[in-house]
């Protein structure tokens, strides 16, 4: 072993937990904190100990019994905490495959010993690879003593959907990295943003890592996080904090969010009311005969207006495409005949028919357009006795 390693068994010997507090964006409280193994280095200054227990000259065994070491110095100080918050435990998937009797989980046996409400500790499963159906057996046995379950850093390693359907768990902490990407759109803003839409759906709570400036915080925000951390409030610290601490500074950037979605809303609403006005005038355009150059005089394409087409009340499209690009309409036949019943926004519309005489327009949810790769919506409404008129309309113009 060479001075280096000798070091990190060293330093080892003096490990101990820092604690991250976790931020709720409604109320601005102090929910809970995580439980971060810190060590000195060289010149005496606290640093993270993730690369001592990422080392790969150090035995699992004895990775393993540091961090429970860290952990039960993390519940000793956690005793202390005299308000109802929550504290987060990291445990890696990999170790998980070495617990040989689920009746003597060893922190199951710590919260026994200091008396520790259970209610208020979170088990974050890490994102490392283990055995799917041991790590859901563990997950199982803690719920069972009134523990929940975390799965930390998803999006990234082998935190992936199979262990979210597994273990079904409680809160969910996006991978840093993920939710970075994220806020500059693209795939990763979809993923979160389907991923927050499974949250819904299954009663768990969101948490955003790695939150350091505003902008990502107005970001966890929009995607529907729950809870923050990171350090636009406060790195890992050795003390806890009054649970009110950061209340101000939320309250402050909700307001300023608040503002913002405002603003964008009200452009949205403009530029809906001009679509209507479009939409309008061509359903008068389309009850006769339709002339197609004299409907390209109109601000169309500005409006975010893509294409429209015809469809008659059994789903079956009877027209062909009519796109609108570079200031003039062209036809595309290649989708005539297509059946478009099993869209919500055909079917809700009949069903809407079925319960009111009012003749109006429904919205399908937001997709990407194959054709222009933009962020759409289809809207549907009534034409006539027969006829049924969809518009390809861009959810954000250019």
């Amino acid at each position: 072993m060479n001075l280096e390693q000798n070091a990190d068994f060293e330093q080892a010997d003096k490990l101990f937990p820092y604690f991250q507090p976790i931020i709720c964006v409604a109320s601005g409280l102090i929910v809970g904190y995580e439980a971060l193994a810190r060590q000195y280095d060289e010149n005496g200054q606290v640093i993270s100990a993730g690369q001592l227990f990422s080392s790969p000259d150090i035995t699992e065994e004895q990775l393993i019994a540091w961090d429970r070491t860290v952990r039960h110095q993390a519940l000793l100080k956690f005793c202390q905490l005299n308000h109802k918050s929550y504290l987060t435990l990291n445990i890696s998937a990999s170790w998980i495959d070495k617990v040989s009797d689920l009746r003597a989980l060893p922190t199951l046996q710590m919260l026994d010993k200091l008396n520790i409400d259970r209610s208020r500790i979170i088990i974050e499963i890490a994102a490392t690879r283990g055995n799917l159906d041991k790590i859901a057996a563990v997950a199982r046995e803690y719920r069972k003593h009134n523990l929940k379950v975390a799965i930390d850093s998803f999006g990234a390693g082998f935190s992936q959907l199979e262990r979210v359907i597994a273990i079904r768990p409680d809160v969910i902490k996006l991978d840093m990295r993920l939710f970075k990407q994220a806020t500059k759109g693209g795939i990763a803003n979809e993923v979160v943003h389907l991923l927050a839409r499974l949250s819904k759906r299954t009663a768990c709570l969101i948490v955003c890592e790695g939150v350091e400036t505003d902008n990502e915080f107005f970001y966890a925000l929009s995607c529907g996080a729950q809870y923050v951390q990171g350090h636009l409030f406060s790195p890992a610290a050795a003390e806890f904090k009054k649970p009110d601490h950061y209340q101000r500074h939320i309250e402050s950037l909700r307001k300023t969010f608040l503002q913002r979605v405002l603003r964008k809303e009200a452009r949205k609403l403009q530029s809906a009311d001009k679509v209507k006005d479009l939409i309008e005038l061509l359903r008068q355009a389309l009850a006769t005969d339709f002339n197609l150059n004299e409907l390209s005089a109109h601000p169309f394409e500005e409006s975010g207006i893509l294409r429209f087409y015809l469809c008659n009340n059994e789903g079956n499209q009877i027209s062909s495409n009519f796109n609108f690009a570079g200031g003039k309409w062209f036809e595309e036949a290649g989708e005539i005949g297509f059946n478009w019943s099993w869209r919500p926004y055909f079917y809700q519309l009949l069903a809407l028919e079925n319960v009111s005489d009012s003749h109006g327009i429904v919205a399908s949810e937001q997709y990407r357009d194959f054709s222009t790769g933009r962020l759409c919506k289809t809207l549907s409404l009534r034409l006539d006795k027969e006829r049924i008129l969809s518009v390809d309309i861009v959810e954000e113009p250019a």
